[in-house]
């Protein structure tokens, strides 16, 4: 056994460990009553997710890759995404929240036996590079972020607290050309990228041009005073019938607040900060703001495009300050701090070309549907990602301040209805060239 495979063991049983600290933490903040309430029609109960996560550690990591005996094999129905609607889960016969607690640890003493003993520099697809131990790592990150999302939508008394994030030296406004030509999307060589991510291939893209920084509050309040959400004009079909149905008048969580605008956040209201990234808009609200300010959604392709190309050397990199893991510094990821930070804030992550913040605050809305990529083969499930292609889901990226390091990088793509605006989603826009 080699020494790099010892330093990878260590560093998914450190990311194993992290994430589930992460997990407490959003768990252990509110007492069983929450836990076990439907806080919207849109989330499941904190502990249907609590007990969730442990039941696909015990799936992939206990039986499949370990080979051994299940721990609860009579709850997996009640836990599989697929059974059962988020709105039908409080209905469940579910584990308590002291039960909960008890199964995820002891599948997780489990999982690290298993992680002890794993080949991890050789043998089948699902466990080579720790794959699948990665998987569980994003996973459960993944689930992390929809328990904060549950906690932006709860009442009462604030139970989370971070300090606020940082101001910029400089405002960043404007927008920056992107050549047009060839590059590389997606990846093949990335060792935890999902299947959706594979394979790299080449897109030509033409020439466009993309915001410097994510549409602010200040500037979406200016939508909203010039009557956007009155005027047919700016929305498409579906978006219009949505606004009117839904009795949209501005994002998710916002009010008014005399002449301006207050947002209620994780259970306390403030003003709403002009320069932060508006968020908790649909892709309608969103594609109905581009086409007001006379300019659209990027695709996807562009969006990548924008976040990796590197002009100078013609490659494709990791991130879009180049190939290093995010560090605090890059981005505002992890729940760091509890809301997307102004443009600029985060000066060493921006791209060759000058956009800033691609990565974190705030999952950015894409024109494109969610489709498999050229030779896309379904990796190691079809229900990861293969069962929602199709025109229903729009594509975001970036990733927002309550995703974590672990499961967002330059080629990671999140999907969602396009009338959604709970999850942590922003925008920026662009226009052809």
């Amino acid at each position: 056994m080699t020494i790099e495979t010892e330093r990878l063991r260590d560093r998914v049983a450190a990311e194993l460990i992290r994430t589930r600290d992460r997990t407490t933490l959003l768990t252990e903040a509110v007492d069983e009553d929450d836990l076990i309430r439907q806080h919207s029609p849109l989330m499941s109960p904190l502990v249907w997710d609590l007990a969730h996560v442990g039941n696909q550690e015990e799936l992939w990591l206990v039986r499949d890759v370990g080979g051994r005996e299940p721990v609860r094999r009579d709850i997996d129905e009640l836990y599989d995404a697929f059974k059962h609607a988020r709105s039908d889960r409080p209905a469940l016969p579910l584990l308590t929240p002291g039960e909960a607690r008890r199964y995820v640890a002891q599948v997780r003493d489990k999982a690290l036996d298993v992680l002890d003993r794993a080949r991890l520099d050789e043998g089948r697809r699902l466990v080579a590079d720790g794959f699948a131990f990665g998987m569980i790592v994003q996973h459960e990150q993944q689930h992390d972020e929809t328990m904060l999302a549950t906690h932006q939508l709860r009442s009462g008394p604030p139970v989370l607290e971070t300090a606020a994030p940082p101001r910029p030296a400089l405002a960043v406004t404007g927008e920056v050309f992107v050549p047009g030509g060839p590059f590389t999307m997606g990846t093949d060589t990335e060792a935890w990228a999902l299947d959706n991510e594979r394979p790299a291939h080449q897109v030509d893209v033409p020439a466009f041009h993309i915001d410097r920084a994510a549409v602010t509050c200040s500037q979406f309040a200016a939508f909203i005073d010039a009557g956007g959400y009155d005027d047919p004009r700016w929305w498409s079909t579906a978006g219009w019938a949505h606004r009117q149905a839904a009795g949209l008048t501005a994002p998710a969580f916002w009010q008014r607040d005399g002449d301006g605008w207050a947002v209620s956040t994780f259970g306390r209201t403030a003003p709403v900060v002009p320069d932060e990234p508006v968020v908790h808009v649909s892709f309608h609200e969103a594609s109905a703001y581009a086409s007001w300010a006379g300019k659209r959604l990027p695709t996807e392709a562009e969006w990548e495009k924008a976040a990796r190309h590197d002009p100078a050397t013609g490659r494709s990199r990791r991130y879009p300050w180049g190939d290093d893991s995010p560090t605090p510094r890059h981005a505002n990821l992890g729940q760091q701090f509890l809301r997307p930070a102004p443009a600029g804030a985060f000066p060493d992550g921006v791209s060759p070309l000058g956009v800033h913040q691609l990565i974190g605050d705030v999952w950015e809305w894409t024109s494109t549907g969610f489709h498999g990529y050229p030779g896309f083969a379904p990796f190691p499930y079809r229900e990861y990602s293969e069962v929602f292609f199709g025109p229903d889901y729009k594509v975001l990226r970036g990733g927002s301040f309550g995703t974590d390091r672990s499961a967002v990088r330059g080629t990671f793509r999140n999907w969602d209805y396009p009338i959604r605006r709970q999850i942590f989603s922003g925008f920026r826009c662009a226009r052809d060239a």
